[in-house]
């Protein structure tokens, strides 16, 4: 059974404030300069990486499901800001899916590292490809 979770009115409109008052105090002291950050999050603030993840889940919630099947991609992991993709190379190719990732946010911009060798790096992780399956070391 699909549930659906369903935020209050009131509690919508706190985390909207909270959201506002956390991004518009995106300012930073440089040579004695306070520098406000009209653009983007500020770095090292502890809200930021909760504020990114929530956008980019949000991000992939929108999206995912039309790319995934557009694209024959067979998995998609992400840590952070970094993704792995499987995708079958009869159905698309790496710059088709890059260019359609690019298109999902103007704010959001990925580039694409290939295999090489059979082998991928993601992460602390090498992947190699072998005619029998995937081998995987640290």
């Amino acid at each position: 059974m699909l549930t659906q979770n369903i935020v209050d009115p009131q509690t919508q409109q706190e985390l909207l404030q909270w959201y506002d008052v956390i991004t518009k105090q995106n300012y930073f002291i440089n040579n004695n300069d306070i520098i406000i950050q009209h653009d983007g999050l500020a770095m090292g603030a502890p809200s930021s990486g909760l504020i990114a993840e929530i956008f980019l889940q949000h991000m992939e919630h929108l999206h995912l499901a039309h790319l995934t099947h557009s694209h024959r991609i067979i998995n998609y992991w992400r840590y952070v800001d970094d993704i792995l993709l499987a995708f079958d190379p009869k159905g698309t190719n790496i710059q088709e899916i890059v260019y359609d990732f690019n298109a999902i946010h103007p704010k959001l911009q990925f580039t694409a590292e290939t295999e090489k060798d059979n082998t991928q790096n993601y992460l602390d992780i090498s992947i190699h490809r072998t005619p029998t399956g995937m081998k995987t070391s640290i």
